[in-house]
C-alpha cells in the first residue's frame, strides 16, 4: 500500500512540476526582461528562481525545510559556498536561503526546456566534469562573480553521494576562494537522500529538510589547500552531526 501510495505522490508531483515550469518559466522572462536595466547581477530573478523551487515543498502538506543560521550569510558580501550533495533535492532546499548565488551545475542542465532555459537567464555556471577546458571556463566564470561582489555555490564532491557518506572533496572550489581571496562558507543538509534518491523517481511521503549555514573559514588562514579542505570537510562533518545525521 505504502509503494502505491508513493507512485501516486510521484505522479502527481511529477506532473505539478512540469505544468509548473512551462507556466513560470515565462515569468521569470518577464522579470528577466524588467529588472536587467537596473539590476546587472540578476538578484531579483534569482530571488524569483527560489520561491519557484520552493514551491514544491509547500505545495506538499508532507514536507518541511528548515533553514538555520541564515543570517550568517551576507547580502553584498563575495563567498565560496560548498555543501554537501546527496540528491537532486538539494536544489530545491538550497533555493530556500533566499540569498544571492550563482549555482555551478552540469552543463547538460542548462539544456532542458523551461528549467535550464531559466537558469540561462539567471546566468547560472555550467560544468562538464571531466573536461578540462570547461572545468577552466567554470573557474574563470565564478571568479567574474566573485569579483562583482556576489557568491557562487559549489558541491565539492562532484556528484551526488548514493549512500549518505560525503564523497572525496574536489580542489576547485577551494582553489577558487584562495585565489580570489574570498572565504569559503559551508552548508550542510539532511533530509534529501531518501526524498529524491540518486537514479530514482519516486518520491518520499514525509521528508524533513533541514539546512545549517556554518561559519565562514578564511583561506588564508591555511597553509595549502590540502589543509583548508581537511577543515572545512572536518567542519562539514561535524555540523551534519550536530543535525542528527552523522555519516551513514
Amino acid at each position: 500500500m505504502r509503494t502505491l501510495v508513493r507512485w501516486a505522490l510521484s505522479i502527481a508531483f511529477w506532473s505539478f512540476f512540469l505544468a509548473s515550469c512551462a507556466a513560470l518559466f515565462f515569468v521569470a522572462l518577464a522579470i528577466f526582461l524588467v529588472t536587467l536595466p537596473f539590476d546587472p547581477n540578476g538578484r531579483v530573478l534569482h530571488l524569483f528562481s527560489c520561491f519557484w523551487a520552493q514551491l514544491y515543498i509547500y505545495v506538499n502538506p508532507l514536507w518541511r525545510c528548515r533553514v538555520e543560521d541564515r543570517n550568517k550569510l551576507a547580502w553584498d558580501r563575495p563567498v565560496v559556498l560548498v555543501c554537501n550533495h546527496e540528491s537532486l533535492g538539494d536544489i530545491l532546499v538550497l533555493f530556500g536561503l533566499y540569498r544571492p548565488f550563482k549555482w555551478v551545475s552540469k552543463a547538460s542542465v542548462f539544456r532542458a526546456p523551461f528549467l535550464g532555459w531559466n537558469m540561462r537567464l539567471n546566468r547560472y555556471v555550467p560544468i562538464v566534469r571531466g573536461e578540462k577546458s570547461s572545468v577552466e571556463a567554470m573557474m574563470t566564470a565564478c571568479r567574474r562573480w566573485l569579483d562583482r561582489g556576489v557568491p557562487v555555490l559549489l558541491f565539492p564532491e562532484g556528484t551526488r553521494s548514493p549512500d549518505g557518506r560525503m564523497l572525496p572533496f574536489k580542489e576547485g572550489a577551494f582553489r577558487l576562494a584562495r585565489d580570489a581571496g574570498v572565504p569559503i562558507q559551508p552548508l550542510v543538509l539532511t533530509g534529501t537522500r531518501h526524498m529524491l534518491p540518486k537514479h530514482g523517481i519516486l518520491i518520499e511521503l514525509f521528508a524533513d529538510f533541514r539546512v545549517r549555514v556554518l561559519d565562514p573559514i578564511e583561506p588564508r588562514d591555511f597553509p595549502d589547500l590540502p589543509s583548508l579542505q581537511a577543515a572545512v570537510r572536518a567542519a562539514m562533518l561535524a555540523g551534519k552531526a550536530a543535525l542528527g545525521a552523522p555519516e551513514a
